[in-house]
């Protein structure tokens, strides 16, 4: 694949990035960092890639072990200075129904964060399966409990 076909399927695609980052970061630098990070690993990644699957089904799977790992990695101890949080990436007003949402998927574990997110993207189970190596049947399982647990973190607020 050539660098300007990378770019442009990138580019069409780029929202599922977006959404990786959302759900496994909290603050706007560490987003664009994974974000940046994801792209390189795609681009690494890109003679792996053999047209078996959808390239949108390839990123996902991509994505979501670039943003797992990160969080295995060891992370220096580092204190944040208080500040406004920023909401310009934000879909709606701060505490709204979407807010909630991706703070409750948030705290769910780096697993059932990977299924809410292809769930909520409207995937299908086999889709599901084939992107986090489970099988149809735990997908629905699994998802199962996940909507029990929001349910009951979307309860406590």
């Amino acid at each position: 694949m050539e660098e300007t076909q990378f770019l442009a399927l990138i580019d069409q695609h780029q929202g599922i990035i977006h959404k990786v980052c959302r759900i496994y970061r909290d603050s706007k630098e560490d987003r664009e960092d994974l974000f940046q990070e994801i792209v390189f690993q795609l681009w690494k990644s890109v003679p792996d890639f053999e047209y078996r699957a959808r390239f949108s089904t390839w990123m996902y799977r991509i994505a979501l072990s670039t943003a797992i790992a990160g969080f295995r990695k060891k992370k220096p101890d580092i204190t944040y200075t208080s500040s406004l949080p920023d909401i310009s990436d934000a879909q709606q007003e701060p505490g709204g129904r979407s807010e909630q949402l991706f703070d409750a998927v948030g705290r769910l574990n780096d697993a059932d964060k990977a299924i809410m997110l292809l769930y909520l993207e409207n995937l299908s189970y086999q889709e599901i399966a084939h992107i986090t190596g489970i099988t149809e049947n735990n997908v629905g399982v699994r998802l199962n409990r996940i909507k029990s647990k929001i349910q009951q973190l979307l309860n406590i607020k």
